[in-house]
């Protein structure tokens, strides 16, 4: 509810909005009344994108939209405007490629002045509220700003047109059309291996530092290994999985990963957790114990559902939150996920807190430069070098690590808890969807299939309507805040019409396909371009206002998968349950658009990378009919290995001919002589043809060994 101090914020929805709703600041929400008020003013609008889950965005509210003398400048010399980036990502990254234009680097908040219709001319990230960090202050900027929109109108407008022709040709991807080859992968993996250094340097930086883990680049990774064995690959696979888990990016306690690290050995982290980043560690972490059967990456994997269940899911509804905050205040920088080595010690015996000390590596002295006590945990002494350091067995050590760290949770929930955004957005939640079904068709976790399928039912429900299609948020992390209506972007259609395709094989409840198959119907018809080949990330006929009209075909993965690649990989999974060749022709269009160009994105277009092994790969379809002990042990047998593109459907044995069945099965397997009623077999089927069902496990596997040749 406003209140007579509060701006138009109090009206919105967004939690990171809200925040702002009694700052002095005039804040307006994006819309067309906005920029008719800056027309009718002619006054520059000031931009604001951020994110609740965002430091330095709260700290440039407390520093300058806090402070009274600013907000006077701001409300007398502009409109002031403030976007949720993850509400509104089509208006986040259109004027992200406007500020790098201009100042050579992007993030959040991000902070541009725009013309009075939209139009970029200067900007920026974070600014101090003094000069200071090599920027100028913010007043200073302001008033600049201000007095060059109004003594310099023409030199602002012609700026404004040189940064929208930038735009305009940020991803025309000129001479990158061409015809597909293969050989794209071997490059794009080269480079995920080439920036290995045995840190597990596998990162979104250009340096050392700042590290960002990266999945898809892993995923592929993976999946090479696979089909080649090759120990180098495998080992930089197992270094960087490993690594990651035992630093300090990865929650030691709770479980689930922080963002990214600040440092180059994944030891000091950025504390916030996106529900994104631990759906695509997660499958991460599944398909490294498919490719190894290394028990301590399944270990990983279920820690980080136990995490996502107590913390980023709505287990009564179903859905997945949005993410958690990393900071309780602009006072303190990690403190709720960060021990003082007393903090340790009150609450642990002698005993433990000497094991702990050593395995989590707390001293006086910590990582944390705002608080030089704090210590961030991280796994620096193993378990048998404990045991011989003490003199104990590894079997006491291991139980006094398990109830330090059973007891240093428990105090840690004592303390304040950093804010959890609530909000369900469409796409991401998918991406949970299935990272939830692939960890439990693998590690045979039967409450996580159970919730993943219970949160799309919700999805589906809530955000999903064959007229008006998906949406892009279904809940806000309010409940009291008015709801939104954002329509859907080609992620929320990419990632959710995989999800669908994977809960009808978790499931083989044929109305999943049936809604995966219209969902990619309606993004087809929404955003592929006929013309040029690809998907645009916004609606043909979608909102237009300031830049939105800048054509956009997002191929880069920046930080979930890029929703082109997506988009192809949905395609060719339906082109394989289908044989509609109008699937795998859009799909193979939609990767000729990068082919001269994959190369020189490097990770950045691993998604693209997994869509080309899908592309280039024949389909494996292994259908398990049965629901005995044989039946399960040839499912054991068809996860075990992974295989990009090798998809496992159990179905019901009790008739001949298996049903719920999608049209290209339902046509091949009828056909197949020696389908006897009541008997658990598995059918393996590849580019349409299916071969003699098998009865025997071993079997099975021997003929799977043969899906992952690898990639020429």
């Amino acid at each position: 509810m406003s209140s007579a101090t509060s701006n138009s914020l109090a009206r919105a929805s967004s939690a990171y909005l809200r925040s702002a709703m009694n700052q002095p600041v005039q804040w307006h929400e994006w819309g067309e009344d906005v920029f008719a008020l800056a027309r009718r003013e002619n006054k520059p609008i000031l931009l604001d994108i951020g994110a609740v889950w965002c430091h330095w965005c709260h700290v440039m509210d407390r520093e300058s939209y806090e402070d009274p003398e600013i907000a006077q400048i701001l409300n007398e010399r502009f409109i002031a405007v403030k976007v949720d980036r993850d509400e509104r990502p089509d208006i986040d990254s259109r004027y992200q490629v406007a500020v790098s234009a201009i100042s050579g680097q992007g993030g959040w908040p991000l902070t541009a002045f725009l013309t009075p219709d939209g139009k970029p001319f200067y900007g920026g990230t974070y600014f101090p509220p003094n000069d200071g960090y090599g920027r100028p202050s913010f007043r200073r900027v302001l008033l600049s700003i201000a007095d060059a929109y109004r003594d310099k109108n023409g030199d602002v407008l012609e700026q404004a047109q040189m940064v929208e022709s930038t735009m305009a040709q940020s991803e025309s991807f000129p001479g990158g059309g061409g015809n597909f080859s293969p050989a794209i992968i071997g490059a794009l993996v080269k480079s995920a291996v080439d920036m290995f250094d045995g840190s597990a340097r596998i990162g979104r930086s250009t340096g050392r530092s700042p590290k960002f883990p990266h999945p898809s680049a892993i995923d592929l990774l993976i999946d090479q290994y696979a089909r080649s064995r090759d120990p180098a690959l495998g080992n930089v696979i197992v270094t960087s999985l490993e690594k990651m888990a035992r630093g300090g990016v990865y929650d030691q306690l709770a479980g689930g990963f922080h963002r990214y690290s600040v440092d180059d050995h994944w030891g000091v982290p950025h504390f916030e957790k996106m529900c994104y980043d631990n759906s695509e560690l997660l499958k991460n972490y599944v398909h490294g114990y498919q490719a190894t059967g290394s028990e301590f990456l399944a270990d990983v994997a279920r820690d980080i559902i136990r995490w996502m269940n107590e913390w980023l899911s709505d287990q009564q509804r179903g859905g997945f939150y949005a993410s958690q905050d990393a900071d309780i205040s602009l006072a303190d920088d990690g403190d709720y996920f960060t021990w003082t080595l007393e903090e340790a010690r009150a609450v642990l015996t002698e005993q433990e807190a000497k094991v702990a000390s050593l395995h989590y590596d707390i001293n006086e002295i910590g990582e944390m430069h705002h608080n030089t006590e704090k210590n961030v945990l991280y796994v620096s002494a193993p378990v048998e070098e404990i045991a011989t350091q003490l003199g104990i067995t590894r079997e006491q050590v291991q139980a006094l690590i398990s109830s330090a760290r059973e007891k240093m949770y428990a105090a840690r929930l004592q303390r304040q808890t950093p804010y959890v955004d609530k909000t369900v957005y469409v796409g991401w939640n998918a991406l949970c969807i299935s990272g939830y079904l692939e960890a439990a068709k693998v590690l045979r976790l039967d409450a996580a299939r159970h919730f993943a399928v219970r949160s799309l039912d919700r999805i589906l429900a809530e955000g999903w309507n064959a007229e008006s299609g998906l949406l892009h948020v279904i809940a806000y992390s309010d409940p009291g805040a008015e709801h939104r209506r954002v329509p859907g972007m080609l992620d929320d259609y990419a990632f959710t019409a995989v999800a669908c395709l994977d809960a009808y094989e978790a499931t083989a409840d044929l109305s999943y396909f049936n809604f995966a198959r219209n969902i990619a119907d309606v993004m087809v018809e929404r955003f592929f371009d006929p013309t040029g080949g690809g998907f645009f990330d916004t609606p043909k006929t979608g909102e237009t206002l300031g830049v939105l009209g800048t054509r956009r075909k997002p191929f880069q993965d920046s930080p979930t998968p890029a929703g082109n690649s997506v988009a192809a990989i949905a395609l060719l999974r339906l082109h394989g349950y289908t044989s509609d060749v109008s699937y795998r022709d859009r799909a193979e269009q939609t990767i000729e658009v990068l082919a001269g160009l994959a190369d020189k994105y490097g990770i950045f277009a691993a998604t693209y990378g997994i869509a080309a092994v899908h592309l280039s790969q024949p389909h494996v379809q292994v259908v398990i009919v049965g629901n005995d002990e044989l039946s399960d042990q040839l499912c054991a047998a068809a996860v075990r290995d992974f295989c990009l593109g090798k998809i496992v459907l159990r179905l019901d044995g009790s008739s001949a001919v298996p049903p719920n069945l999608p049209p290209a099965l339902a046509s091949a397997i009828p056909q197949i002589p020696g389908l006897k009623e009541g008997t658990s077999m598995a059918i393996v089927c590849s580019g349409f043809t299916c071969l003699p069902p098998v009865s025997s496990p071993k079997e099975l596997a021997g003929m799977l060994g043969g899906s992952t040749a690898p990639v020429r």
